[in-house]
């Protein structure tokens, strides 16, 4: 009897073109609309972005900071700082600029100083600024290199290959790190759509796994789903799969020890990226010594094979 299908939280109805459900960094493909101001949050942007961004912003922040003060000393008048330039507009501007910089940060060379009331109160708000503002971008970079996140890798593709004395759908993880994952587990979901009532209708059902987890996660595992009669690929052809633009999701889940806490990740496999009549290749070996050396860049690594047990091979 297969599993009853249900609803994981990605809605079962939908109208327009069908796109994958999970893109291949792990995010999920869907887009936010009509939230306001009041909704976003910038830390957690700031957090969870990429490292480059994540600098872009913190220097654009800066200089722009920078500039502000920099104007508002350059509007105070030609006298506000002392030691500085009284030439052209635009070094005045540079040397208020640096100023701004050198107050900001509390390093203070003393080259130039304020030399009015005005320029040293707006001089000690800056200052205030320069502390509160480096608190919060500390903060921010101790938020994203305690963040305990996983880089597990997957396979670029899915096998359709033999098992015992049948089939199975299989695909291949490796912790990326070098950190230790302890009893990881995954649970597999495959994802159809349903038109023959003239609508479009997803379908989601969970897949029996071989061995949904494992204790411990030092080498690559291979996670399979045996396709018998219980399984909703059985019978299936890769025409039938992407008629039905099938898409096989992966949530992983394993303990991190280094965090002690719990890590997630995702992943899927579209129909097209099915592999149908291969198996995969070994990706570690024993040196000389008797140690195991995992290759992780052989994850993908796979052989196609004459398989006369597979009579509904379509491709290749």
């Amino acid at each position: 009897m297969q599993t009853p299908s249900f609803d994981p939280g990605l809605t079962q109805r939908y109208d327009g073109p069908l796109r994958r459900v999970i893109n291949p960094d792990g995010s999920f493909n869907v887009s936010r609309q009509g939230s306001t101001w009041r909704d976003s949050n910038p830390y957690l942007h700031l957090v969870s972005t990429s490292w480059p961004r994540f600098f872009a912003w913190v220097l654009l922040a800066y200089i722009a900071v920078n500039c502000v003060f920099a104007l508002v000393y350059f509007l105070l008048g030609p006298g506000t700082l002392a030691g500085g330039v009284h030439a052209a507009a635009s070094d005045r501007f540079l040397q208020c600029f640096f100023f701004s910089s050198q107050t900001l940060t509390t390093v203070g060379f003393g080259a130039i100083s304020p030399a009015t009331p005005a320029a040293n109160v707006i001089a000690a708000l800056e200052a205030l600024f320069g502390l509160l503002g480096f608190a919060v971008a500390t903060g921010l970079l101790f938020g994203r290199v305690s963040r305990p996140s996983a880089r597990i890798g997957f396979s670029k593709q899915a096998l359709i290959s033999p098992y015992q004395d049948g089939i199975s759908l299989q695909f291949r993880v490796v912790n990326r790190r070098a950190n230790t994952l302890i009893e990881p587990s995954a649970t597999v979901m495959l994802m159809t759509v349903d038109r023959s009532n003239g609508d479009s209708r997803r379908e989601f059902k969970l897949l029996t796994l071989e061995r949904p987890s494992i204790m411990i996660f030092a080498l690559t595992w291979t996670i399979v789903h045996p396709i018998d009669a219980n399984s909703p690929l059985y019978g299936k052809t890769a025409a039938d799969l992407e008629a039905l633009q099938a898409e096989f999701i992966v949530l992983m889940k394993a303990w991190d020890e280094t965090f002690a806490q719990t890590v997630h990740q995702r992943f899927s496999y579209r129909y097209s990226e099915l592999v149908w009549g291969a198996k995969f290749k070994s990706a570690f070996v024993v040196d000389s010594a008797g140690n195991l050396q995992v290759d992780v860049g052989k994850i993908s690594d796979h052989v196609r094979e004459n398989a006369p047990a597979l009579p509904s091979v379509q491709q290749g």
